[in-house]
């Protein structure tokens, strides 16, 4: 049978689109290109994309169930691109489907009476999560150090204090932060358990964030500010679940004070292997 030209003309950019429109490529070769690349993935509703900017170190080390931290740290990475895919479907599902709302504008009495103030909090952070990193663009620069890094500046100030800054990598620049100090802070992850853990709260997240987008297709709610409470309540209570557990596996010692891994899973150089 043969097929027309013009059925051909409409299903060949189809074909192509479905095999490369949906994976797009960005370009971090400098570091001002790699705040262009993030600003590109929130302008083109791209959230999920965000995680493959950040580049944390791993230490050289197996732990006992065979897992590098490695590889560790790449399931809690998938875990957040899930966690902001998601995140990025219901923020635009709120925003069409409660336009008036978006625009209404609260004074101070009714922001403070409003769920004792939290109203406001998680109705930006449910309606436009990644606003801020398109408006910041203006503001951020990056200087490249010579070194393989570059050092990162909001309104010629040090971003965080300096505590943030630009690596490169053999994908590019990325965005990391100093490791000698995370890997020292006592509530950074060290063992299997607790990249485990985290990884489990990004993903209760995610279900909340599920849960609640299945109620809210169902018409359930009327306005936002019963969309914004019902959100708050879903995710408070999965955070705070998953926290409450992180927390007690950071329990202190109680003869150094210092914080220990509970339940803490042995680890040894990868390399020794």
């Amino acid at each position: 049978m043969r097929i027309s030209r013009r059925f051909c003309h409409f299903l060949l950019p189809a074909v192509l689109c479905a095999g490369g429109c949906s994976d797009p490529t960005y370009d971090t070769s400098t570091p001002e290109a790699l705040l262009d690349a993030v600003q590109k993935a929130v302008q083109e509703g791209r959230p999920e994309d965000l995680p493959q900017f950040i580049e944390i170190s791993a230490r050289d080390v197996e732990f006992e169930d065979g897992v590098t931290e490695a590889s560790a740290i790449s399931d809690v990475k998938r875990k957040l691109s899930d966690m902001l895919g998601q995140l990025g479907r219901v923020s635009r599902k709120l925003k069409t489907r409660f336009v008036k709302d978006m625009s209404k504008v609260q004074t101070q009495a009714e922001r403070a009476s409003d769920r004792f103030g939290f109203g406001p909090i998680v109705e930006r952070v449910v309606t436009d999560p990644f606003k801020v990193l398109d408006e910041s663009r203006t503001k951020l620069a990056a200087e490249d150090l010579g070194d393989g890094t570059a050092a990162l500046s909001y309104e010629d100030a040090p971003f965080a204090g300096g505590f943030v800054a630009l690596v490169e990598t053999d994908a590019g620049w990325r965005v990391t932060v100093p490791i000698e100090l995370v890997q020292s802070n006592e509530y950074w992850p060290q063992t299997r358990h607790e990249w485990g853990v985290l990884a489990s709260l990004l993903l209760g997240v995610e279900n909340a964030l599920s849960m609640f987008e299945k109620e809210l297709d169902t018409g359930k709610f009327k306005t936002l500010d019963q969309a914004s409470e019902r959100a708050g309540r879903l995710l408070g209570e999965s955070v705070i679940v998953q926290s409450v557990i992180y927390a007690t596996m950071k329990g202190k010692d109680a003869g150094t004070g210092k914080v220990k891994s509970a339940g803490a899973s042995p680890a040894t150089p990868a390399s020794s292997k």
